[in-house]
């Protein structure tokens, strides 16, 4: 039963409460829909006040992201970087700030946290889902790294797969682009557990419940600990893709790439 909830910048990220275990369960959802909850600037921003309000509030012990309607996320929203100008390198490099704080905003939840992967996780919102505890899916999941398709190298991306894939797969998912179906995301690891497609956010947050009645302290010490392993390889990651990307958009290739892209879907 839902406690509470809130809205942000065009209800693009919708938060609410369900009553789970001892405690409570925080319910984030990625609310664009009509755009496969394709990231903007204003979703992440209010994404990340999400996740420090859940981080706050004493009821929540623990935290459900999923998406509205037929996606997880589609990744980033190609209108909105499609325009960047090729001599403007701090746009890519702001870009970039962008997801490092979204992406730190999630792994600093001292809470558990469980992905509701729901139809499509691609590109980033593929990264970010991975950055979940636990993930749960169902068979018709569409999940993969494309960003090369639209002129957009991986960067974070092979940082966010590099320990659940190994290098072969890493290399195969950025290099290729391909998207794998739930079962096959289910075999490597890449989602918890498979439901039925209906069932998907309940099973979530049933979960999220179980994990909720954990010693608190002892969770967040032990997260903390997940974390330290490997910051410095993401760190690493978010210079690394500040310096590619600034060479990618001076190129122009992925404003080209994408504003093709965008002429198709037209």
């Amino acid at each position: 039963m839902a406690t509470s909830a809130t809205g942000g910048t065009e209800d693009a990220v919708l938060l609410r409460y369900e009553e789970a275990g001892p405690g409570t369960v925080a319910v984030v959802t990625l609310n664009r829909p009509e755009k496969l909850n394709a990231w903007t600037h204003a979703m992440r921003t209010r994404l990340v006040e999400a996740f420090a309000e859940a981080g706050r509030d004493e009821r929540c012990r623990a935290v459900v992201i999923t998406g509205a309607g037929r996606a997880f996320c589609a990744g980033q929203d190609l209108a909105e970087t499609a325009s960047f100008d090729p001599d403007d390198h701090a746009a890519a490099e702001g870009w970039i700030d962008d997801f490092a704080t979204l992406y730190r905003a999630i792994r600093g939840l001292d809470k558990p946290t469980v992905a509701a992967v729901n139809g499509v996780a691609a590109g980033s919102g593929f990264q970010f889902s991975l950055l979940a505890d636990l993930r749960i899916g169902h068979d018709g999941v569409r999940m993969g790294q494309p960003e090369v398709r639209s002129g957009i190298p991986s960067i974070t991306g092979i940082w966010a797969m590099w320990d659940i894939l190994g290098k072969a797969k890493t290399i195969e998912f950025t290099l290729t682009g391909e998207l794998v179906d739930g079962a096959e995301a289910h075999r490597l690891g890449l989602l918890t557990a498979l439901v039925p497609a209906d069932a998907v956010l309940e099973e979530a947050v049933a979960l999220a419940g179980r994990l909720a009645e954990l010693p608190p302290g002892a969770v967040a010490l032990t997260k903390s600990r997940l974390r330290a392993i490997d910051d410095a390889a993401l760190e690493e990651s978010i210079d690394a893709a500040k310096e590619v990307h600034r060479a990618a958009y001076a190129t122009g290739e992925p404003q080209r790439e994408m504003r093709r892209f965008l002429e198709k879907r037209r």
